[in-house]
């Protein structure tokens, strides 16, 4: 929805000024907000809101987050933009105490499943990076005036410009937290050339990037080292129960691909530049995980950021899931226990498609087993093993073509494999937070040996979808049928989250749910 500004400026200043006639009641805002909620998160500087939009400042020609230390700007100078993308197509710069790039990021756009929301997702995802404008539109099946109209529409400015932010948040974050080169920083970050990246970056700052790094707080995670890992920082908003997290990942932990313990995240990645390692590491001094990146070369780094995001749900709004979820008197104690429960998503969707193929009608640690054995037949060797690190995941191509007569599975799940790693190879399958739900979940059932529990299983984890829901689960059937729960329309659409206690609570916690007699068919 458009958002009307408290006083409108004449046609003189707005010319003049950063916003122009860009901000005169032009901003696009998310559906539940309006320019007086806006302030009143801007002045009590509420967290809830951070990321979910920005506040570009007239009087300055500045941009920032709600949560800006700064001092809160007279209503007539505050336009709001949905995105950080809009504000500097809008003519304002970031604010260097804020830092927009380490906000948590909008929990709005992944709950969207229209096109735009689609769009985003496959923005972040580094789709434009690698396959310019033509491929997000070819992916989304439209003209890409149609997709520029849109996002003009919607967001405020066109999918090159989110694309471009993207890489300068990105390249701002790795001047402030590492002591990378600059030449390095610009190809992490996405960017084709030095020349580029250094006039790109001084005209969103409004300083060269030696000059930008400069005006950082405090030093970088850890010093750049030839070979060495590269450390991040990834935002989101608490709280988050990392424990339960790591618990359900470690469970499920591909030997040779994956290795977890209570307090670490790591696993072995296919990047441009050849194999690496990644550590996601929670920290307990502030609401941040930790990425420690190994790889012969950082190209493809954004994509790996994007990825760390979706498979720890950092983009998750807590609150809103807790206040839908915490009404249903069956569920309100499984989410008073744990407020930040997240929903594990994939690294990559086609690994996560083939876990779950083989986790069909076994049990949890037996298809663990049968992973790594798939793993050690088919998958990419590390050029040396780091710790219990061997392999990098097989493709789809790899797979296709694969010899799985010795792996111990059935002919049956030999012939669903074989048929998903075709379907992803052939690229008429995507399997990532892009994807259209409803089209791709069909697209798996009609492949053979895949059902409801399957697909949906995917939608939740590969395609990010939060009220997806595997309703033909036993878990959570029983969970169920004990707790008189016979309808999940009052949890969307948070469904997936809802799923994710049932499965996960302690089984005396599940006892102990009220009788809940509701109306309505099971979903």
């Amino acid at each position: 929805m458009d958002i009307a500004t408290a006083a409108e400026p004449s046609a003189a200043t707005a010319a003049a000024t950063p916003g122009g006639t860009r901000g005169n009641g032009q901003e696009h805002l998310l559906r539940d907000l309006d320019f007086d909620t806006c302030y009143r998160a801007i002045v009590a500087r509420d967290a809830r809101f951070d990321g979910r939009f920005y506040i570009g400042v007239t009087s300055t020609g500045i941009y920032c987050r709600p949560i800006c230390p700064s001092r809160t700007p007279a209503r007539r100078n505050v336009r709001f933009y949905p995105h950080a993308a809009a504000a500097e197509v809008a003519g304002f710069r970031a604010c260097r105490r804020c830092r927009p790039e380490t906000s948590p990021g909008s929990p709005d756009w992944d709950v969207r499943k229209d096109l735009i929301g689609r769009a985003l997702r496959l923005i972040e995802n580094g789709t434009v990076d690698a396959e310019g404008v033509g491929g997000l539109a070819g992916r989304l099946a439209v003209t890409e005036r149609h997709l520029h109209r849109l996002f003009i529409a919607e967001v405020g400015a066109g999918p090159l410009a989110l694309a471009r932010t993207r890489r300068l948040q990105l390249a701002r974050r790795l001047l402030a937290e590492s002591d990378l080169p600059i030449t390095d920083i610009a190809f992490a970050s996405g960017f084709g050339s030095v020349r580029r990246f250094n006039e790109s970056v001084k005209d969103a700052y409004g300083l060269p990037p030696g000059a930008l790094r400069g005006h950082r707080t405090g030093r970088p995670l850890r010093a750049a080292q030839p070979g060495g890992p590269l450390s991040l920082r990834l935002a989101y908003r608490p709280p988050f129960d990392a424990a339960a997290l790591l618990d359900f990942l470690a469970a499920r932990a591909i030997p040779g691909v994956e290795e977890v313990s209570p307090n670490r995240y790591a696993r072995t990645i296919a990047t441009p530049g050849g194999p690496g390692t990644l550590e996601l590491l929670p920290d307990p001094g502030a609401p941040q995980i930790v990425l420690r990146l190994a790889v012969p070369d950082l190209r493809g780094t954004p994509q790996v950021v994007a990825a760390c995001r979706a498979l720890f749900d950092l983009c998750a709004d807590p609150a809103t899931v807790a206040g839908v979820l915490g009404a249903d008197p069956a569920l309100a104690p499984l989410v008073a226990a744990r407020p930040g429960l997240r929903v594990p998503g994939a690294y990559d969707g086609f690994e996560l498609a083939v876990r779950a193929v083989l986790g069909q009608q076994v049990s949890v640690a037996a298809a663990r087993t049968l992973a790594g054995r798939l793993v050690a037949a088919t998958g990419t060797p590390l050029p040396e093993p780091v710790g219990t690190l061997t392999h990098v995941f097989p493709t789809a191509d790899a797979l296709a073509g694969a010899d799985l007569d010795h792996v111990g599975l059935t002919g049956a799940r030999r012939r669903t494999l074989r048929a998903l790693a075709e379907a992803v190879a052939d690229g008429g399958l995507h399997l990532d937070s892009g994807a259209d739900v409803a089209a791709t979940t069909a697209a798996l059932e009609e492949l053979p040996g895949i059902g409801p529990w399957t697909s949906g299983y995917i939608a939740m984890r590969a395609l990010r979808d939060p009220d997806a829901f595997p309703g033909t689960d036993l878990v959570l059937r029983r969970a169920m049928e004990s707790a008189g729960i016979t309808t999940t329309e009052p949890w969307r659409p948070w469904r997936a989250y809802a799923a994710l206690h049932l499965w996960t609570a302690p089984p005396e916690q599940i006892q102990r749910i009220p009788q809940h007699h509701q109306t309505g068919k099971t979903s």
